[in-house]
C-alpha cells in the first residue's frame, strides 16, 4: 500500500495548469452509451473514478482507449445491460449508468452504488424521476431491476433537492425519451452545464442547463461526438488551498474562475492577493492568513461541500476563529481527526465545526477515510512543520491525478512511497 510523506515549510511557487473536471467526466462516460457511435473525450482526467467507469463500459460490450488525457468510446456493440456488484460498488457516480442503460436499451440492473462514507445520499430522487420518465423499477434485495416497458416519455420533474446526480440521470434519460421533459429545481454546477454540451453535441436538444429550470426535448437518435472536459473547480481550489498554506504564491492555468467565485472570495478574506487573467488565476498568499468568519456549504453558485475539507486544513494556522456549516452532507469532517494529531484547534458538534486557528501545526502519522480529506490532510502536511505521512491514498487517486507530482514541480517536498 502507499503512502505520501511530506516535508512541510516549503512555500509553494510558479505554475501549473489543472486537470479535467472528475465530476464532468463521470456522468459523460455514462452518457457516451446513447448514441450507440464513437464519441471522443479530450482533457480526461486519469483517476481511479475513470477507471471504474471505463471497467463498466468494457464489461457492457464497448470498446474503450485513453491516452494522454484523451479518450475514445465506442458503444456500438453494447451487449449487456446489467452491472455487477463489483463494478457498480466502486464509485458512487455508478447510478449514472441507470439513465443511460434505461434510454438505450429500455432495462438495466444494477445494485446500490458505492462511494466515500460522508454521509447517506439516497438515490430516491434517480429512481421517483425516472419512474416518471416511464419506468418501472424493482428492488430484489437491494438489486434493481428497471425496465420501460411502454417506452420512455416526457414529464415535468419536480426535485425536492437541486441533486447533482439525480439532475444528470433525468438529463441523459430524457434525452431519448419522447417528447419534453421539463426538470424543476434542477442543479445548477457547471457540470451539469458540461453534460448538456456533450449531450447537445451529440443531437440533444437541452436548454436552461445551468438555471434552476433545465428543458429537455428528447430526440430519436444521438450520435458520436468530440467534446473537452471542462477544468476541475475542486481541483483548483485545492492547489489554492496548499499554496496558501503554505504562504506561496503560484499561477493555474487551465481554469474558468466563475466557476470558484465562492472559493475564490474565501481566499481574500484570508488575505490572498487574487488575480484573474483571462483562464489564469494567480494568487499570492501572506505568511500567515486571516480567519474567515464563516464558510458555509450549500448547492452552486454556493460554496461547495467539495472544497471544505482543504479549506478548513488552509486556515487552521490562521489568526482567528471560523465557524463552518455543512448543509449538504452530514458526515463531512472525517479529516478533522487528522488535523487535530497535526495541532489544529477544531471543534466538531453535528454539521457545525469551529476551527481557532493556531499559530504553527506538526507532522504526524495519518489517514485519510474520504477522497477530499485526503486532500485536506496534504493541504495542512503542506504548512506543518516537519515530515506529514498520509495514509489512505485509495481515496486519493478517485479524484486528484498525480497531486505530488503537480506539488512537487511546484516547490513542495511531497512524494509517493
Amino acid at each position: 500500500m502507499s503512502r505520501l510523506i511530506i516535508d512541510g515549510m516549503k512555500r509553494l511557487r510558479g505554475e501549473t495548469a489543472v486537470q479535467g473536471s472528475k465530476n464532468s467526466a463521470l456522468p459523460i462516460l455514462a452518457a457516451t452509451l446513447l448514441s450507440g457511435e464513437e464519441s471522443i473525450l479530450h482533457n480526461c482526467p486519469d483517476l481511479s473514478d475513470v477507471s471504474g467507469s471505463v471497467n463498466i463500459l468494457r464489461y457492457l460490450g464497448c470498446s474503450v482507449s485513453f491516452s494522454d488525457g484523451t479518450l475514445v468510446c465506442d458503444s456500438r456493440n453494447l451487449c449487456r445491460t446489467n452491472i455487477p456488484n463489483s463494478l457498480m460498488r466502486e464509485m458512487r457516480s455508478s447510478i449514472i449508468f441507470l439513465g443511460a442503460l434505461l434510454a438505450r436499451t429500455g432495462n438495466a440492473g444494477m445494485c446500490f452504488p458505492g462511494g466515500c462514507e460522508i454521509g447517506p445520499r439516497p438515490i430516491d430522487l434517480h429512481l421517483k424521476a425516472l419512474s416518471e420518465l416511464g419506468a418501472e423499477i424493482k428492488d430484489d434485495h437491494g438489486v434493481f431491476k428497471c425496465t420501460a416497458p411502454n417506452g420512455l416519455h416526457g414529464a415535468n420533474i419536480s426535485l425536492s433537492f437541486p441533486s447533482v446526480g439525480a439532475t444528470e440521470n433525468i438529463m441523459i434519460c430524457a434525452s431519448l425519451a419522447e417528447g419534453t421533459t421539463v426538470i424543476t429545481n434542477a442543479a445548477r454546477e457547471p457540470e451539469i452545464c458540461d453534460l448538456a454540451d456533450y449531450l447537445n453535441s451529440s443531437g440533444a436538444k437541452i436548454s436552461g442547463a445551468g438555471e434552476g429550470t433545465i428543458i429537455i426535448e428528447g430526440v430519436e437518435k444521438l450520435h458520436g461526438t468530440r467534446h473537452s472536459i471542462i477544468p476541475d473547480r475542486i481541483v483548483a481550489a485545492t492547489l489554492l488551498s496548499c499554496c496558501a498554506s503554505t504562504g506561496g504564491r503560484i499561477k493555474l492555468n487551465r481554469t474558468i474562475p466563475s466557476h470558484l467565485r465562492a472559493v475564490l472570495s474565501i481566499f481574500e478574506e484570508c488575505g490572498c492577493d487574487v488575480d484573474i487573467q483571462g483562464s489564469s488565476i494567480i494568487m499570492d498568499s501572506p505568511h500567515r492568513l486571516t480567519a474567515p468568519k464563516i464558510v458555509r456549504t450549500m448547492p452552486y453558485p454556493g460554496f461547495p461541500t467539495d472544497a471544505q475539507a482543504p479549506i478548513m486544513a488552509m486556515i487552521a494556522k490562521s489568526r482567528g476563529t471560523t465557524l463552518f456549516v455543512e448543509n449538504i452532507f452530514e458526515n463531512r469532517y472525517l479529516h478533522v481527526s487528522g488535523l487535530l494529531q497535526m495541532g489544529a484547534n477544531i471543534k466538531v458538534e453535528g454539521r457545525v465545526a469551529v476551527s481557532q486557528g493556531v499559530e504553527c501545526m506538526h507532522g504526524a502519522e495519518v489517514a485519510a477515510m474520504d477522497l477530499r480529506g485526503a486532500a485536506a490532510l496534504i493541504t495542512a502536511g503542506l504548512g506543518a512543520e516537519g515530515k506529514t505521512t498520509v495514509d489512505g491514498l485509495k481515496y486519493l487517486d478517485r479524484g486528484y491525478e498525480d497531486i505530488e507530482v503537480t506539488l512537487s514541480t511546484l516547490g513542495g517536498d511531497v512524494r509517493r512511497v
